[in-house]
């Protein structure tokens, strides 16, 4: 007799009060198996809602992690990886083995909705295979971002980065007929661009980032928290108290995650209209037509500005020193310089400290201004200009280590059950990339009043763009 398989999913149906789908009074057996799982009411609305759960759990801990791996933030407590920031990225590593389990988890949920639930709910929608369509396409733009290789099946061998985000556009193929606005489909453009961007094709990252904004060329896709029901983002926690700090330039940016009452939970961005137009910056600029890109970062400019900025935020108990491991400015006196033969900016730093309430431009935020970009006159600086506005947009939302080349190991269990496992174990650390805590090391000369960051990494990534670890277009 086949034994029952007790799913996953059920420890999904006993959180999911953030979706509605269960009340504060309602009992939930926690014994129930697969097949009264598939025979209950709407077991597919239970099911994309537990995997928006999911997705927004393990977008967390991403966030979490990919900050701290990255010149954004510096682990400035005791909580969180302590490793990542040098950066040391071990195949037997914790978190690596979960951010690994994450991105296979949000597979398999997808896949089994849209085979096993599916299948037996006649009510489903389209709309709903189509939510799981995309969270599949998302977890394979996860492992081409983030890592060397991973499997995409259980048990099955490691796939490269650059096939996981080719899977992506083909998933994101599939999803395209079953949106069901013009929103669905500006969002699943604009994924399919982030894939095509990743892999260098750019005509094919132009011609999705082009139609994305057609569609909607303010697009803004997120994932939520739900506090009440437990549904609770770590990387807020993280950012939002004192455990992060931010690199100096990046003050003015910080918290993006912030709490005006005890309950509050900020949203994480998956995509935004911003990366279409990063995208065809980008490829003009790829192409030598140094007009175009200063055209497209004028563009993103205009909605930079007009994205919402949070007033009157309360984060006077973060301070800059809280007795951590290392010092930051507190004081908007202070200008910054990116690296030592870098000019000295001010404006960066605010003032937190009482009685002072700040603002936050918590979808996206830049300090380049129009008088930067009309002043652009060679490749390089553009090229710098532009990652920094890429840095800035996408602060605080996991995505810089992908920009700056830097992929993680298979998970050492992964790598024992994978026939070309032993392949991936090692990190893939670009060799431009500061050792030792580089990539946040700054001094402060509280005479002069000046912060000088040790490397800028924008100017990094420009002077390597014709490696094959970033600005895939070159």
């Amino acid at each position: 007799m086949k034994a029952l398989k007790y799913i996953p999913i059920v420890m999904i149906m006993m959180l999911v009060t953030s979706c509605d789908l269960v009340t504060p009074d309602d009992i939930i057996n926690p014994n129930v198996d697969e097949n009264a799982f598939l025979h209950s009411d709407n077991p597919m609305e239970t099911w994309v809602n537990g995997t928006e759960k999911e997705l927004a759990l393990h977008m967390s801990d991403f966030v979490e992690l990919m900050e701290i791996l990255s010149d954004n933030y510096f682990n400035n407590y005791t909580r969180s990886s302590k490793v990542f920031d040098i950066p040391q990225l071990l195949y037997n590593d914790a978190d690596v083995t979960t951010l690994q389990r994450h991105v296979g988890a949000l597979r398999e949920m997808a896949d089994y909705g849209l085979t096993t639930v599916a299948a037996a709910d006649a009510k489903a929608t389209d709309a709903q295979r189509f939510h799981l369509l995309w969270v599949k396409a998302y977890s394979h733009l996860l492992a081409g971002d983030f890592f060397r290789a991973l499997p995409t099946k259980n048990g099955g061998p490691a796939v490269e980065w650059d096939d996981h985000l080719r899977a992506a556009l083909q998933v994101l193929e599939q999803a395209l007929p079953l949106a069901q606005s013009d929103e669905d489909r500006a969002f699943v453009h604009t994924l399919a661009a982030r894939a095509a961007h990743r892999l260098g094709d750019r005509q094919l990252a132009v011609t999705h980032a082009n139609q994305a904004l057609s569609l909607q060329p303010n697009l803004l896709h997120q994932v939520q928290f739900d506090s009440k029901n437990g549904v609770v983002s770590r990387a807020q926690e993280a950012i939002w108290s004192d455990w992060f700090q931010p690199l100096p330039r990046l003050d003015y940016l910080d918290p993006k995650y912030y709490q005006m009452t005890s309950n509050d939970q900020c949203p994480i961005t998956l995509a935004k209209a911003e990366e279409n137009y990063l995208i065809l910056a980008e490829a003009a600029l790829a192409g030598g037509n140094l007009s175009e890109t200063k055209a497209q970062l004028t563009a993103l400019l205009t909605l930079v500005k007009a994205r919402p900025v949070q007033t009157g935020i309360n984060d006077q108990l973060e301070g800059r020193y809280n007795g951590g491991l290392k010092v930051f400015p507190n004081d908007p006196a202070y200008r910054v310089q990116a690296s030592p033969n870098d000019p000295l900016r001010s404006g960066l730093i605010i003032d937190r400290r009482p009685p002072m309430l700040i603002n936050i431009p918590y979808i996206s935020g830049t300090s380049v201004t129009q008088e930067m970009i009309d002043a652009l006159t060679d490749h390089n600086s553009a090229l710098e200009m532009l990652y920094l506005m890429r840095q800035e947009i996408f602060f605080a939302e996991g995505r810089r280590p992908a920009d700056l080349g830097i992929r993680l190991p298979l998970c050492e269990v992964e790598a024992a059950h994978a026939s070309n496992g032993a392949e991936y174990t090692q990190a893939w650390i670009p060799s431009f990339i500061p050792l030792n805590g580089g990539m946040d090391d700054f001094t402060i000369d509280a005479e002069a009043m000046t912060v000088t960051i040790a490397h800028n990494m924008n100017r990094v990534i420009a002077d390597n763009a014709r490696t094959k670890d970033v600005a895939p277009f070159e």
